[in-house]
């Protein structure tokens, strides 16, 4: 595990909490949006496709700390939009450090460097740079050229400082899992603490819908992705549990828990996750936990649902597991995920016809990469 033992022992003393008291649903994560403007336009992103009034829009101190006592989730991420845009986050930062909350600042890293002398190196707080790839992959994207170069930059930085950093990374279709594999490799050398992963999500409000991983394209290409790096006998530190790992690799029938992962933003708390932005919101905490209707989410049971096995969702759901099979956990975090035998079952389709029950709503079979030349066409972000 890459995660520091305080961490750890903090985040599985809150676990063993909240099954003492028998509560149902609870949050490992509050994900904390502060702001949906950003300084980048990436062909993946279904945060900012908001009117200029709403892009404005900055999310109070008084408020983002608020809802950090609302939740009391034991970890915060704040993404956005890019957070280092909101001249009042050194203070929420500093907030929820207080609180002894360990909070992960999501960042392009493009402001990383001008505003580092804002933030303190502490054991609750990461920098959590979005990387995709190397320097091609990712520049194309981010559709900007030159933002690698600036967020390694800015890793070494943070780093001979002495902050916690950590890698978030999301993988699209057409992936090269060889490609994947040196991308770890580079960034496990430059010392980063973890590398969190997931599949891309199939915004609907995304630029482009062709990006997007199917749920068995996502298996196979992380089976490929783990095997090279077990070939190369690569030691990458993922933040992530090992039997999200392993449910990545196609090994476990996992169902979504949207509520481990609890979405605060500038229109209130989002239903029910931080990847649905057209269900609609609450006004308070608890209202999202007793007003969300949550049987109605999750793969089989919303059409919106099926190609997603992002870590938001189903982290918590590989956590929940662990408590209840921690030998089996045990032996794959020993052993790693198996990468040959036959996928486990998916679950049934509740809902209607399967061919009606795709988010990006094109076939899974002409989804194709972006190439550079479409860099220049995606819609600009004032």
């Amino acid at each position: 595990m890459s995660v520091p033992l305080i961490q750890q022992y903090r985040v599985a003393s809150y676990l063993m909490k909240q099954k003492l008291a028998r509560v149902e649903r609870y949050p490992l994560v509050l994900m904390l949006e502060p702001l949906f403007q950003c300084n980048l336009a990436c062909a993946g992103c279904g945060k900012i496709d908001h009117p200029k009034d709403i892009l404005k829009q900055r999310m109070s101190v008084e408020d983002a700390l608020n809802a950090v006592d609302e939740c009391d989730a034991p970890m915060v991420s704040i993404p956005g939009g890019e957070p280092l845009i909101h001249k009042g986050m050194p203070e929420i930062i500093k907030g929820i450090v207080a609180r002894k909350k360990f909070v992960y600042l999501c960042t392009n890293a493009l402001l990383m460097k001008k505003k580092m002398d804002d933030y303190e190196p502490s054991p609750y707080f990461t920098w959590s740079v979005h990387l995709d790839g190397l320097k091609e992959r990712h520049d194309e994207s981010v559709c900007q050229e030159g933002v690698f170069e600036k967020a390694v930059e800015a890793i070494e930085m943070a780093r001979d400082r002495g902050f916690r950093v950590t890698i978030n990374c999301t993988l699209f279709d057409g992936e090269v899992p060889e490609e994947v594999a040196d991308f770890f490799d580079y960034v496990t050398d430059l010392g980063v603490e973890g590398i969190m992963v997931s599949p891309g999500y199939s915004y609907e409000h995304a630029p482009r819908q062709d990006v997007f991983l199917g749920r068995s394209k996502a298996k196979n290409l992380f089976r490929d992705i783990f095997a090279k790096g077990r070939e190369r006998g690569s030691d990458w530190k993922l933040n992530h549990s090992s039997l999200f790992l392993n449910f990545l690799a196609g090994n476990e029938t996992y169902q979504c828990t949207p509520w481990s992962n609890v979405t605060y933003n500038v229109f209130g708390w989002q239903k029910p996750c931080y990847l649905l932005v057209d269900e609609g919101y609450e006004k308070t905490y608890k209202g999202l936990m007793e007003n969300t209707q949550w049987e109605n989410y999750g793969v089989g049971r919303n059409p919106k649902c099926d190609n997603c096995m992002a870590h938001c969702g189903y982290e918590g759901t590989a956590v929940e597991d662990t408590f209840k099979h921690p030998l089996k956990a045990l032996k794959v975090m020993m052993k790693g995920p198996d990468l040959t035998g036959d996928f486990a079952e998916e679950l049934p389709i509740l809902y209607g016809d399967r061919a009606q029950a795709t988010a990006t709503r094109i076939p899974i079979s002409s989804i194709g990469r972006r190439s550079a030349s479409d860099a220049g066409k995606e819609k600009e972000i004032s």
